[in-house]
């Protein structure tokens, strides 16, 4: 797996946005979506070509969304990390 730089904000905001993107799919699919993640932030192709911190791939918007549903209905703020 890629590894990313991160500070103690970042890895509290990711562990928030895994907990709401897929807390009902179980601890593997909030894995799945930290996979996501990272890979977004390591990937050096045209839909992700500027992303170079964890909050901006959070908060990037794709065609006038927010790429994640839980940041687009806001949930993501909601529950605390675990």
């Amino acid at each position: 797996m890629p590894r990313v730089s991160y500070r103690s904000s970042d890895v509290d905001l990711m562990a928030r946005m895994m907990r709401a993107e897929a807390e009902g799919e179980g601890l593997q699919g909030m894995l799945y979506v930290g996979n996501v993640i990272v890979n977004r932030l390591k990937a050096n192709c045209l839909d992700f070509k500027e992303l170079r911190t964890i909050p901006q791939v959070i908060y990037h918007v794709q065609g006038g969304n927010y790429s994640f549903e839980a940041v687009q209905k806001g949930n993501v703020f909601y529950q605390r990390a675990r």
